[in-house]
């Protein structure tokens, strides 16, 4: 009896003491698990974002990346993919990386412009992008991305139209300010007064050529021509583009030759539209040799969405070769320096024939082979199809552009092309 209370009282010792013990195991491990560790810290990558940024952010123009403290990548937008800066759930760009650490570090706030290279292509383009980073909460990281390709490439134009007008008008009026002192120091001379004032008023003229094509130019670019447009009949244009050019062509003994459909309408601007035209008339007789012919033909083109007006300008000048035909329509460029100067050319005409034909709904193209001539078509909607689209729709006329050659769109079997005009015995 003695021996099993002695048994049973050490059993009852024992598990108290194993109570004890779990008790204690227990309150240890409870304790150890309120305390803060590198893991518990460490944000959950769908974790969600502060009350309002998802909505913001959606709305926002800009990429919108977020980073946690791991530089994990917690949401991005569509427009930060597209532009290359995530990959694989992370940031792809090492010096905004960079910026999103320091940060992260001392809550400052960052901004830099970056040229990054585009996506995609082999040919080291770089895409010019503003990065903003911006502490968000405790632990999170906000980057924003503007990309700024087109307002640089809108900048180096305008900077480059502003650089190309200084240098033409001081030509010019270089020329003025030597042909003044001359004829200050030959006043004894009659014959050298009279050379002298002959370049004068050709310098004069060709300043104030320059002048005006700036202006038509600036013009045709902030003006938007189908706020006074009207129908506007072909072969007055084309009268009036043969006229401008008739004794510049006379002095040459070049004939100038229309044709095509009549009673043609064009809608749009009816100044805009005659400079146009005269620009590409204009040309053709520059550029052309004596006892040749100019050829103007106009005729209408069935399209999809309507009908349009095709104006070709044929000559049989020196032609342009491949490598200019890209660029003849630049501001300030000239196939032939010397030839333009001699003809008075500012290298303005045909870029003012681009915006001009841009403005109005359609599109101008250049056909030339070196020594054989060119030929210049303008496409432009017709009167009649602006206002049948008008009346089968509330919205404004759009006409669909066509692909194809200088001659006709892109249907060339059921389009002949303009015969070239014939030289001259």
């Amino acid at each position: 009896m003695d021996v099993n209370a002695a048994v049973a009282a050490a059993a009852a010792i024992g598990g108290a003491c194993t109570g004890v013990i779990a008790m204690l195991a227990f309150r240890w491990s409870e304790r150890d698990q309120k305390k803060p560790t590198r893991t518990s810290m460490r944000p959950d990558s769908n974790a969600p974002l502060p009350p309002g940024v998802d909505t913001v952010l959606s709305v926002l123009s800009s990429s919108a990346v977020v980073l946690d403290e791991s530089d994990s990548v917690v949401k991005a937008s569509s427009a930060a993919y597209a532009l290359g800066l995530v990959r694989g759930g992370r940031l792809a760009v090492e010096a905004m990386l960079n910026m999103a650490r320091d940060t992260r570090r001392d809550g400052e706030i960052r901004q830099v412009e970056l040229d990054l290279p585009r996506r995609g292509t082999g040919r080291g383009e770089a895409l010019a992008v503003s990065a903003r980073v911006a502490p968000l909460g405790s632990r999170l990281v906000l980057l924003l991305v503007e990309d700024l390709t087109e307002a640089r490439r809108i900048e180096a134009v305008r900077r480059d139209f502003v650089a190309n007008v200084s240098h033409e008008l001081k030509t010019p009026v270089g020329a003025l300010s030597l042909l003044s002192e001359a004829v200050m120091d030959a006043s004894d001379d009659p014959e050298a007064v009279e050379r002298f004032a002959g370049r004068m008023q050709i310098e004069a003229t060709r300043l104030t050529n320059l002048v005006q094509e700036i202006i038509d130019l600036s013009r045709v670019q902030n003006d938007d021509p189908l706020e006074d447009a009207e129908p506007v009949r072909v072969d007055e244009l084309v009268a009036e583009a043969i006229d401008r050019c008739r004794q510049q062509a006379g002095s040459k003994q070049i004939t100038m030759a229309s044709g095509g459909t009549a009673e043609l309408r064009i809608w749009g601007n009816r100044g805009q539209l005659a400079a146009a035209l005269g620009n590409l008339v204009e040309n053709a007789v520059n550029y052309s040799p004596a006892r040749t012919r100019v050829g103007i033909a106009a005729r209408r083109l069935s399209v999809p969405g309507g009908d349009q007006i095709e104006l070709a300008v044929t000559d049989q000048g020196i032609g342009i070769s491949e490598k200019d035909r890209e660029r003849v329509f630049e501001r300030f460029y000239r196939v032939d320096p010397a030839r333009s100067r001699a003809t008075g050319g500012t290298g303005l005409g045909l870029a003012i024939v681009k915006h001009v034909a841009a403005s109005h709904g359609g599109e101008v193209t250049v056909w030339s082979s070196e020594g054989q001539g060119s030929t210049f078509t303008l496409r432009l909607p017709e009167a009649g199809a602006v206002r049948e689209r008008d009346r089968s729709s509330d919205g404004p006329p759009v006409v669909n552009g066509d692909e194809g050659g200088p001659h006709g769109p892109a249907h060339p079997d059921t389009l002949e092309p303009f015969p070239a005009p014939e030289v001259l015995p």
